[in-house]
């Protein structure tokens, strides 16, 4: 990986911090809370300046890992008329999504723009299949596919794209599975289709041993594999999140700052496209974990919003306040092991 994909890798890290507190900003600002700093990075400030009519201090920080729309009343006790605290809980949730939100939207995009520019677009209709070593026939073929069937769905999870394809046989190819195609017209389920297997670091996953149709270029198939290729992304997240939790991937798998630069520069560097798709799994990675109900976290912020609206009342705010201190501790904690874990990779690959 050379200097200039570490910059760029850099750039785009930074590029979707940028826009997640510009959400939470521009909201803000909308709702008239009164914006103490918006700051791009953590650390000591590099250069820094004041905002003539807002009085908002605007900031570019050391570190190129993180960010922070700083409001009044935000973690304190605010007199300040125009403070967060004083503002409608809607107003208040919104600002507190709007981060989380854009970077969803620009997730989907970039993925909007990564279909149309891509090579083609696939169908889940198989064309051919790829045979054995020793010539014989495919392992799903053997076990029932045949070519020219449109697979709807793959254990009972339904599909409409190739990547969605894809992704379920992987995930749940690693032993006998439903597959339901489409087959003289008539949905037809087919029990205990294999697939073949492959690993990487120790985990195993199942792997096509077939092709499929391009489908052609129109505005609905575009709109089509846009949507359902970004509603993929969502769930790949949430999936890899619960594998993580339940075990199937140890903690060995899981990267910091360092280790997200490192991937963002390897996509520089082999191509455009795969930048950009790396672009849009972070952005909605960052939109998602950002959302989970846990301490110093939006969704840690609006789960006392929703709190506050089931008893009618706020919460103490130096209550919440403490959860959220001990939570960011816990978080920059978690964050420095992880880091030290990247750095050390790096050195040992």
């Amino acid at each position: 990986m050379n200097i200039l994909s570490i910059i760029i890798a850099i750039f785009v890290f930074g590029l979707l911090i940028f826009i997640h507190e510009m959400g939470h900003f521009l909201t803000a600002r909308a709702c008239g809370v009164t914006v103490l700093e918006f700051a791009i990075g953590m650390g000591p400030k590099i250069f820094s300046w004041v905002g003539k009519k807002s009085g908002t201090r605007y900031s570019l920080r050391l570190l190129p890992f993180g960010g922070f729309t700083s409001m009044a009343g935000e973690d304190e006790e605010s007199d300040d008329p125009n403070a967060l605290t004083a503002k409608p809980l809607w107003q208040r949730f919104i600002i507190t999504a709007a981060g989380s939100l854009s970077n969803l939207i620009i997730g989907i995009i970039l993925m909007t723009l990564l279909v149309i520019f891509s090579a083609n677009l696939g169908s889940t209709v198989i064309y051919q299949f790829v045979p054995n070593a020793d010539g014989s026939e495919a392992l799903s073929q053997s076990t029932g596919l045949r070519e020219g069937d449109r697979i709807v769905a793959v254990e009972g999870e339904r599909v409409h794209t190739a990547h969605e394809l894809s992704y379920e046989i992987m995930r749940r190819g690693i032993e006998p599975i439903d597959i339901t195609v489409e087959r003289d017209g008539q949905d037809v389920t087919l029990a205990n289709v294999q697939f073949p297997l492959a690993s990487e670091e120790g985990i195993a996953f199942g792997a096509l041993d077939f092709y499929v149709y391009a489908e052609p270029r129109t505005f609905g198939n575009v709109v089509k594999q846009a949507f359902f290729r970004s509603e993929l992304t969502v769930e790949m997240i949430w999936e890899s999140l619960f594998d993580l939790v339940t075990g199937r991937y140890g903690v060995e798998a899981v990267s910091g700052p360092v280790g997200v630069t490192e991937v963002l520069g390897e996509a520089a560097a082999s191509g455009f496209s795969d930048l950009v798709y790396i672009a849009v799994v972070l952005s909605m990675n960052l939109g998602i974990m950002n959302l989970l109900p846990l301490p110093a976290l939006d969704g840690g912020r609006l789960f006392f919003m929703i709190i506050e609206l089931i008893r009618g009342k706020k919460v103490d705010q130096n209550v919440e306040a403490m959860v959220h201190f001990i939570g960011i501790v816990i978080l920059l904690g978690i964050m420095v092991l992880v880091t030290f874990k990247d750095i050390s990779r790096l050195f040992t690959k």
